[in-house]
């Protein structure tokens, strides 16, 4: 199914402990490593990069595959996607393969093919949305407009 309201993507942030996150990067300039990063420190998320190319991040493990990681680990509750969108239909694939129970396409990731797939097999499916965007607004960190509402104040700070 297709998560399209706030409910329903906090419904299945709320039902979720782990997520196997496609294209996570240790270059920390990247989103990618940022968004890792968030859920691995603040979020209630266990997260698990999925990257060939790299052995770990911030000291966990990466794991070479989807197939590697649910080998390993089980099936993930969310596959979270940073690829471009032409390898969405794969990475798809993998996550039905591997047995996960929905898949995230963070923003521009959006590809007709990769999202009929997953819904398809019955997987939910968030698209072109920021798993750390939405995981910080439903945990109070932000306003439904994107400001830190932890920092935002009319007072004027003491001297």
């Amino acid at each position: 199914m297709i998560l399209e309201t706030p409910a329903q993507r906090r419904a299945l942030l709320d039902r979720s402990q782990t997520v196997a996150m496609v294209g996570a990067s240790a270059t920390h300039t990247r989103p990618s490593y940022f968004v890792f990063s968030y859920l691995r420190t603040r979020g209630k998320l266990n997260v698990a990069p999925i990257n060939p190319a790299i052995a770990e991040i911030d000291g966990v493990r990466a794991y070479p595959t989807l197939a590697a990681y649910a080998a390993e680990q089980g099936p993930p509750d969310i596959v979270d996607v940073f690829r471009k969108p032409d390898d969405a239909p794969q990475v798809a694939r993998d996550a039905i393969a591997a047995g996960a129970k929905a898949i995230w396409f963070q923003y521009g990731v959006i590809n007709d093919e990769a999202i009929r797939l997953a819904d398809a097999a019955g997987l939910d499916v968030v698209v072109d949305r920021c798993i750390k965007v939405e995981s910080a607004r439903f945990d109070g960190g932000l306003a439904m407009g994107g400001m830190n509402t932890g920092v935002l104040t009319a007072r004027r700070r003491e001297r």
